[in-house]
């Protein structure tokens, strides 16, 4: 069940390009469950210039074909069938309704469960609060904000000691240094 905060939608995907002549999308997909939320009959919708809830005026897409290419994927979306139809999709997000998307699994959070929570050191000096999670690799990023001062803390298990989801409050056992960056 949702709670109060939590968004109706969840970006799992971009459009990147438009892949050939007959409408395929080559998408790169934003979700650890790629397989999952990139199959025949799943319905996605198109976000709006925010890229986070749907733009009512563009239609619904339900996926016919997946494959991989390259890094991404090429979808073929039903009445799709040309380069042309398909323009209005370079370069927008792709969304699923949140009530679909799998559940976490221990020790997983989706970004909008970390966005707000109080960042603190297994000493209890509080760092601020996290304001965005930009995904990287190796590790996401949390943009920590005392209203002063920011910084990015990785999401890494090296740092990150716990992630209190009651409390609103992720603890982290920074090396020595760290803090003055």
């Amino acid at each position: 069940m949702a709670e109060p905060g939590d968004p109706d939608f969840i970006v799992v995907g971009q459009v990147v390009k438009l892949h050939g002549v007959r409408g395929e999308l080559y998408v790169q997909s934003l979700s650890d469950r790629t397989d999952d939320v990139f199959r025949p009959g799943r319905e996605l919708r198109v976000a709006g210039d925010e890229g986070e809830a749907p733009d009512e005026r563009l239609p619904r897409l339900r996926i016919s074909e997946v494959r991989p290419h390259r890094t991404g994927l090429l979808l073929r979306v039903e009445g799709l069938d040309d380069r042309a139809a398909a323009a209005f999709l370079h370069q927008r997000y792709l969304l699923i309704p949140f009530a679909e998307a799998e559940p976490t699994e221990e020790g997983e959070y989706f970004h909008h469960e970390l966005v707000g929570m109080e960042v603190c050191t297994v000493e209890g000096n509080v760092l601020g609060r996290v304001r965005e999670v930009h995904a990287m690799d190796p590790a996401d990023l949390l943009l920590v904000s005392d209203g002063e001062r920011e910084r990015f803390v990785p999401f890494s298990h090296r740092l990150v000691r716990g992630v209190e989801r009651e409390t609103g409050r992720i603890l982290i056992d920074p090396p020595p240094g760290f803090l003055e960056l």
